[in-house]
């Protein structure tokens, strides 16, 4: 029987685990999450375990990034299941902070990076990325590890993470993990669960319709015309809305119609309770 993951909940503790690891000579890789964890995040894991000595797993579902009527109350929380899967893929610790731990009383301080926040995501949660980018900054301070690793599924925040370590010069390597997927393509999320019976057979088809029109942009059909086909596609079998849908230049994500440089199709949609992330990069490696 394996041993269960050591738990620490303050950041007092987990320096000093960190530090002992230092001691020895020995790096350390954190993968942040908010719980609830699938196979994407275990993926991210195990991409630590590759890259580093030791893996940090924090497990915090961030008050700061959620906005006012958002699903901060029904996200879902599986602390004791979590555990049980970080204990048995060898996971070294898992540090799950309280709020005030995170948040002591009168904590007045923000983190907030220009442009690339504004758009896609930020758009439509105009709030978001400064509470992604607070929490980030403040467990990666607390850790202070080697490298930090976060999902390529929300590639937004991937980059914004990027861009704000470099900015204010913090001195931890970021690393991106790739989609991990359903048999069926639809992008896992915690939030899929969330979804109907109903709604679960519709939802693979956002992925299969947005590498679609990466096939048809590559073939010659405008961004815009072969955008445009895919958000009807998809609000005609059953997506309530769909928040955005848009090819960004990589890494600065800037609106492009250009599928010579690169770039990818980012897209947020909504169907019943389940906002769906997903993105493919405008390559051949992406048509279906």
């Amino acid at each position: 029987m394996q041993t269960p993951i050591k738990i620490v909940r303050t950041i007092d503790d987990l320096r000093k685990q960190v530090s002992a690891w230092r001691a020895k000579g020995e790096t350390v890789a954190m993968v942040p999450t908010m719980g609830a964890l699938h196979q994407g995040h275990l993926s991210l894991v195990q991409l630590g375990q590759e890259k580093a000595d030791h893996v940090v797993v924090s497990i915090f579902v961030n008050p700061t990034q959620f906005a006012p009527g958002e699903d901060l109350d029904a996200y879902p929380r599986t602390e004791a299941e979590d555990c049980e899967k970080l204990t048995a893929i060898g996971t070294d610790l898992a540090f799950i902070p309280s709020a005030n731990e995170i948040y002591p009383e009168g904590f007045s301080t923000s983190v907030t990076v220009g442009g690339m926040t504004q758009i896609l995501c930020g758009g439509t949660r105009p709030t978001h990325f400064d509470g992604v980018s607070l929490v980030v900054t403040k467990l990666l301070l607390a850790c202070l590890p080697d490298i930090a690793i976060f999902g390529e599924k929300d590639y937004q925040q991937l980059m914004v993470i990027k861009r704000f370590v470099r900015d204010l010069n913090i001195p931890v390597q970021i690393e991106g993990g790739a989609i991990i997927r359903e048999k069926d393509g639809l992008a896992m999320s915690s939030r899929n669960e969330y979804m109907t019976p109903k709604q679960r057979a519709i939802a693979p088809n956002f992925a299969k319709f947005l590498r679609e029109a990466i096939a048809d942009i590559l073939d010659g059909t405008p961004v815009d015309a072969a955008i445009a086909a895919t958000e009807q596609k998809l609000l005609d079998i059953g997506f309530q809305s769909v928040d955005y849908m848009e090819m960004r230049t990589v890494p600065d994500l800037e609106l492009t119609t250009d599928p010579s440089q690169p770039a990818r199709i980012i897209a947020a949609a909504t169907i019943g309770k389940s906002r769906i992330l997903d993105n493919w990069p405008v390559t051949d490696a992406s048509r279906p």
